[in-house]
């Protein structure tokens, strides 16, 4: 049985699930401290005094946030390691070391697994005090502005309250930077770090059982659809450890003469064409988040290169588009949450439906494409 990154999709949906959650409930939290009081002319000064209260609540859903989200990063992670482990059981079943290594017991503590969440843990501590910071800076900039705005512009304080919370929801959580340097918002950048940390421990449990086992050579699948990034390593042969760049080596072929035969000739080998280290094609961005590659034992003089996958009228950029309209859908789902008043929730509607009706156009005009309502949704899996 290959390993995959969609091996883990499941346990990153659920936890991506609670960030999703947490941003829906700060929306909440701020929709309803700017419209109490809203028509009272000490509307500014209330809200000021009242910042503390605000502050307060929010660093409760933080707080919860990143407690509920590490230990179900750690949970989710066991359980992804544990995935990866199995499956080398399973592509090894045939072997005699497969029954080796289905014997053995690793703990969900395992010092792998311990390290991504860590690593895990690190990666999105900025994230929770950013939440705070990001949630009051609206709060000030509408209150302080408050005061003036009718009287220079004619816009209500309702209207400026809504156009900020329009672009708090438009926006998410900003300010969070990778180490590419490219700007996140929250839930998005939670998704991608807990997707590619339970599709890191996925793998790691497999090439791990099967390094333990001696088997040293994995080959990476010809998927439909693949990026610029991956299309270098599709259907390579890559060794779990080692130098990096190409190389041809020479080993024993998988199957070899019994019995008396085997004794009166060595053993058959075979050249391999290795295309690098698994580290260094990881290190390259295989298996990145949203990858659709997988990785096989490799048995020498057995495994042959994987089939390619055409896919006519489809290219990576269109997967792109649709992954762009999943996130327009999304936007204006918590622009509807956000509403003030009925008129800017039934707007926002019309535009949910816009975006879907674009959704459905695109899955139309393209087979190879499949529609995924489960990542059009706010505040559940996806």
């Amino acid at each position: 049985m290959s390993v995959s990154p969609a091996l883990a999709e499941d346990l990153a949906a659920a936890v991506t699930m609670l960030y999703e959650d947490a941003e829906r409930a700060l929306i909440a939290i701020l929709r309803d401290a700017l419209a109490e009081g809203i028509d009272s002319p000490r509307w500014a000064e209330l809200k000021l005094r009242s910042i503390g209260d605000l502050r307060q609540a929010v660093e409760t859903v933080a707080t919860a946030l990143q407690t509920d989200a590490n230990g179900a990063v750690a949970e989710a992670l066991a359980t992804a390691y544990g995935r990866g482990r199995q499956a080398a059981v399973a592509e090894l079943g045939a072997l005699d070391i497969g029954r080796e290594l289905h014997a053995r017991r690793v703990l969900p503590g395992a010092a792998a697994v311990d390290r991504l969440a860590a690593s895990y843990a690190d990666d999105t501590r900025p994230l929770y005090a950013r939440i705070t910071r990001a949630v009051l800076d609206v709060f000030r900039g509408v209150t302080s502005r408050a005061a003036g705005t009718q009287l220079l512009t004619g816009i209500t304080r309702r209207q400026a309250s809504q156009h900020a919370l329009d672009e708090f929801a438009r926006r998410g959580v900003t300010g969070f930077i990778d180490s590419r340097g490219r700007p996140w918002e929250m839930a998005s950048y939670a998704e991608m770090a807990v997707r590619s940390v339970t599709a890191r421990a996925a793998i790691d449990g497999h090439i791990d059982a099967m390094a333990e086992v001696g088997q040293g050579l994995v080959i990476v699948s010809n998927a439909p659809l693949e990026c610029e990034v991956c299309r270098p390593w599709e259907g390579e042969v890559l060794a779990l450890s080692g130098p990096p760049g190409p190389r041809t080596v020479r080993t024993e072929h998988t199957i070899q003469p019994t019995g008396m035969r085997a004794l009166l000739r060595p053993p058959t080998t075979v050249a391999v064409h290795l295309a690098g280290s698994l580290p260094e094609a990881r290190a390259a961005g295989l298996f990145h988040p949203n990858c659709r590659h997988s990785l096989s034992l490799y048995l020498p003089g057995v495994t042959t290169r994987p089939p390619d996958h055409p896919t006519p009228g489809t290219t990576y950029a269109d997967t792109q588009r649709q992954r762009a309209i999943e996130r327009h859908i999304r936007e204006w789902k918590r622009r509807q949450a956000a509403a003030m008043d009925e008129p800017a929730r039934k707007a926002a509607a019309a535009k949910v439906r816009e975006w879907q009706a674009a959704a459905r156009a695109h899955v139309a005009a393209h087979e190879h494409i499949v529609r995924q309502p489960a990542r059009e949704q706010i505040g559940r899996a996806r």
